[in-house]
Parts: C-alpha cells; sequence; structure tokens
C-alpha cells in the first residue's frame, strides 16, 4: 500500500496521523475496542459504507493493530480484534474523548462515561509525567530532539 509523505515525516505525530487521522478508523478502533468486532456490526454501529469500512479495517490489520480470527467454522465468520498494538490507542482514544466532552458535548452532558472498574468511579484521561505523577501541560513541558 502507498503511503503518504506523513509515513516519512521525522515526527512522531505526524507518523500516527499517517493511520490514525482519519475519522473513521478513531471510531472503529472505538467500536473494537469496546466490543463490536464483526463486520457487519461495525457497518451498522458506525453508519459506514461497506467499502470504506472494509479499506479501513484492511489498513489497521495490514499496520498489526488488528487481526481478523475465525470465530466460526460453519459458515465461515471471522471478527477483528486488537493487537497490543491496538490497545495501546486506548489512551490516545480516552484523551480524544475528554477533549470532546470538554469542548463539543451537549448541554446535557457527554454522550458517554468511563467507568474504572478497579475502583468503581467515573474518570478520564489525565496525562502524567511517568516519573513523578504530576499532570502534563503546554506550560511545564519542552520538545527535545531526538536522536
Amino acid at each position: 500500500m502507498t503511503r503518504t509523505p506523513l509515513s516519512r515525516v521525522a515526527c512522531s505525530i505526524a507518523r500516527a496521523t499517517d493511520l490514525f487521522g482519519d475519522a473513521w478508523t478513531a471510531l472503529i478502533m472505538r467500536d473494537v475496542l469496546t466490543g463490536i468486532t464483526r463486520f457487519d456490526d461495525l457497518a451498522s454501529d458506525l453508519g459506514i459504507s461497506r467499502k470504506v469500512l472494509a479499506a479501513r479495517l484492511s489498513r489497521l490489520v495490514e499496520e498489526g493493530v488488528l487481526v481478523r480470527e475465525r470465530y466460526q467454522d460453519r459458515p465461515p465468520r471471522e471478527h477483528y480484534r486488537a493487537t497490543e498494538k491496538g490497545e495501546e490507542l486506548y489512551p490516545v482514544l480516552l484523551a480524544l474523548m475528554a477533549w470532546g466532552d470538554r469542548w463539543y458535548a451537549e448541554p446535557d452532558g457527554p454522550p458517554a462515561r468511563i467507568r474504572h472498574l478497579e475502583c468503581g468511579h467515573d474518570t478520564t484521561a489525565v496525562p502524567s509525567c511517568a516519573h513523578c505523577g504530576k499532570p502534563l501541560t503546554v506550560a511545564n513541558t519542552t520538545q527535545l530532539p531526538g536522536p
């Protein structure tokens, strides 16, 4: 598959958005990570054309974000499952959801909530320093060149 120039840019955000910068891809991953894994169910839930869905799923499988697995032999049926690489997109989706909830939620509130099963409370994504645990902001971080 031909890659866009973004895949060759020396920037991790550019390289990631080469795959993930399309709204359908984010919504497909949201659905798969929340348990909607069959092609017909994805098409129905998203209201996406089958051609566009097939193309996006193909790319996600090619990139190692999803795998196709057979769950039934007669008749043959397959579904999609997130790989470790795909599951690691979950915090990205949570951060995007938190931003959307803050800036685009309806007056009644956001359309969905995230419940942390370990403590039983509703929560939101909070990016924090891997060393000290404090929240990361534009004001308290800087970007340095890589190797």
